[in-house]
């Protein structure tokens, strides 16, 4: 109880001096039991999505070129149902999480989180990160930027998807499908951190 009721004044420090926090490999997952709104129309906890072997965390938005795509580039999204299908299959729960607390009138609203689920075959939770307290509390930098918390909810991977945003054809270092298959099956994942690669989270209060 008390670690839990510590992790708002974290926020709240985190969001005064402008700077983040930076997880480690085996630190707890930071605000477990925060409720966000999912695309559902319904409120739900980190808790309440972890499944037996785990969670997986993905900071994410509609607006990002690195998200969604653009000349030359495929994104990152068009892999998300997949990664969704896989996490299913090997009991991990997964959410995205919309932090961009500072485009929510241009396009990352919580009716165009709705759409956009939609559109594009997402099969996961997609939830809306108010004040982007998850992020700060993350230490959440980019869109995507990956979080993956292991059966006792303390981090096993962090950083990127994969090493290859232009195209999944031409992946060459899946480190994410890694990092699932080893957690699941006991062994140590390698890499655990990764460069995560994306655009700025929109935060109304610029951070570091």
């Amino acid at each position: 109880m008390q670690a839990q009721l510590l992790f708002p004044a974290v926020v709240l420090l985190t969001t005064l001096s402008g700077e983040l926090p930076d997880l480690k490999i085996g630190d707890a997952m930071p605000l477990p039991t925060h409720m966000l709104l999912d695309v559902s129309g319904k409120e739900i906890s980190l808790d309440q999505v972890t499944r037996s072997n785990g969670t997986l965390v993905i900071f994410s938005c509609n607006t990002c070129p690195f998200v969604i795509g653009s000349e030359g580039s495929e994104g990152w999204e068009g892999r998300y149902p997949e990664l969704g299908e896989f996490c299913h299959a090997n009991d991990v729960g997964f959410v995205l999480v919309n932090s961009n607390e500072a485009k929510r009138e241009k396009g990352d609203g919580f009716e165009d989180m709705q759409l956009h689920y939609k559109e594009h075959g997402y099969n996961q939770y997609y939830v809306l990160d108010k004040g982007s307290m998850l992020a700060d509390a993350f230490g959440a930098r980019t869109t995507p930027h990956v979080f993956l918390f292991d059966k006792n909810g303390k981090l096993a991977y962090k950083g990127a998807i994969d090493d290859n945003v232009e195209s999944a054809r031409e992946v060459t270092k899946p480190y994410l499908h890694d990092a699932i298959t080893a957690m699941v099956n006991g062994r140590a994942i390698d890499p655990s951190s990764t460069r995560n690669i994306g655009c700025s989270i929109k935060r109304e209060t610029p951070t570091k």
